[in-house]
């Protein structure tokens, strides 16, 4: 009982921030969704699109060289030099490029070779990995349906800052009818920016289940 109540001290504590961080040029916290940034596979590092667009301004005008933002590495100029950079940082364990990699592969429909790269990837501490692997163990693609493996990885992940494993969490203990621990769920996810969160307990609020204070 005591382990449990530890592990629930953990799982329900409110993260500083999402998974994705912040911006490492202007230190602003990074969109939830990557609409709003972009992913360099020279040094595997999320930036703002603010910062980048920024960096290809200051470029233009001086008629610099295209470089990335962060470590100033020749931006590829091809898919295949692009993917060859990806490459060398999966050899060496990168666990973003483990992540995308693996991502190609599941979008290429290669789902047991996506899941070997994501199950590494998470093993290095890669949350968006977590969540994937969540994804597979319940669609069951390239590996059998477990229940018990995804509410692993969603914990995990939610732990670490995915509103988007928060909210899913959130979302089974409803079905459970575990209503208080999926509130609390979804007031983590809502106050990390989750539209679906902030949706959830918007019609919990019309109908009388949690006030203000809550």
């Amino acid at each position: 009982e005591r382990a449990t109540d530890l592990r629930d001290e953990i799982l329900f504590r409110q993260p500083e921030r999402t998974h994705v961080g912040d911006c490492p040029i202007c230190c602003l916290p990074l969109p939830i969704e990557m609409n709003g940034s972009s992913w360099y596979s020279c040094c595997s590092t999320v930036i703002c699109d603010r910062c980048a667009y920024a960096n290809y301004l200051r470029q233009l005008r001086q008629r610099l060289p295209s470089v990335c933002p962060f470590c100033r590495h020749p931006v590829p100029e091809t898919k295949e030099e692009a993917n060859k950079i990806n490459l060398k940082r999966v050899e060496a364990n990168d666990p973003a490029a483990l992540h995308n990699i693996g991502s190609k592969h599941h979008d290429e429909g290669d789902y047991e070779v996506a899941f070997e790269y994501w199950k590494k990837s998470a093993e290095f501490g890669n949350v968006m990995a977590h969540y994937e692997l969540s994804v597979l163990y319940r669609e069951g693609e390239g590996v059998e349906k477990d229940t018990k493996k995804e509410l692993c990885h969603l914990e995990e992940a939610a732990i670490a800052g995915h509103p988007e494993a928060r909210f899913r969490l959130g979302c089974i203990e409803g079905e459970n009818s575990g209503f208080d621990r999926a509130v609390k769920h979804w007031i983590i996810a809502a106050n990390l920016g989750h539209d679906g969160s902030i949706r959830e307990l918007k019609n919990c609020y019309l109908n009388g289940f949690v006030s203000k204070e809550d």
